[in-house]
C-alpha cells in the first residue's frame, strides 16, 4: 500500500479550516479517478492540516499528485502557508471499523 503525505501549516486555525475544507472537497472528488483507497484530512490546533492518502499502485499515487498540484497551487494564489509532503509505503496500519452487532427482533 502506497502512500503520499500532505503536512501544510497556515498562520491561523482560521485559515487551516478554509484549506481543510477546500482540500475536502477537491480531494474527496478525486477518490474514484485516482482509485483512492483512503482519505484522511486532519485539522491541528496550531493552524496545521494534515493530508494522508492510501493507493494500491505507484501509478495511483502519480496520477494523484499530478491532479494534487493544481488544487495546492490554487490554493496558495488564495492562503499562505509552508508545505511538506513525501510518498511512502505503509509498513503498518490499524483502523478499527464500526459495526452494528445489534439485532432487530420483528
Amino acid at each position: 500500500m502506497y502512500a503520499k503525505v500532505y503536512n501544510l501549516k497556515f498562520p491561523s486555525v482560521a485559515e487551516a479550516k478554509i484549506a481543510a475544507s477546500y482540500f475536502s472537497d477537491s480531494f474527496g472528488k478525486l477518490i474514484v479517478t485516482c482509485n483512492m483507497q483512503a482519505l484522511n484530512i486532519s485539522l491541528g490546533q496550531c493552524g496545521s492540516v494534515t493530508i494522508q492518502t492510501k493507493f494500491l499502485s505507484s501509478e495511483d499515487v502519480r496520477k494523484f499528485e499530478e491532479r494534487a498540484k493544481i488544487t495546492l497551487g490554487e490554493l496558495k494564489d488564495s492562503l499562505a502557508y509552508s508545505e511538506n509532503h513525501y510518498v511512502g509505503v505503509f509498513v503498518y496500519a490499524y483502523e478499527a471499523e464500526a459495526t452494528d452487532t445489534s439485532i432487530t427482533v420483528n
